[in-house]
């Protein structure tokens, strides 16, 4: 997020200073620069994002693995106490 503020920060810098150029190619020059610099970092910050999400859904998977092993557990642990009971 902080990237973006400084890019949005020196997309305004640059216009700012293009509209003192004496060329216009000058200007346009700086513009798509800024405008590759914001992709760049949108693109990071969007993979960046989908690497959290899939490390979180992980997370989830093996959290849930551990709790049906622990329902399992304790599901054998009362039949094997209901079969002694039998006995």
């Amino acid at each position: 997020m902080r990237k973006i503020v400084l890019v949005a920060a020196a997309a305004g810098a640059a216009l700012s200073l293009a509209a003192c150029a004496e060329e216009a190619a000058e200007t346009e020059a700086a513009v798509e620069e800024t405008a590759a610099d914001m992709e760049s970092v949108a693109e990071e910050a969007g993979a960046e994002m989908e690497a959290a999400a899939e490390e979180a859904g992980a997370e989830m998977e093996a959290a849930g693995e551990e709790a049906a092993a622990a329902v399992d557990g304790a599901v054998e642990e009362a039949e094997a106490t209901v079969e002694e009971a039998a006995e």
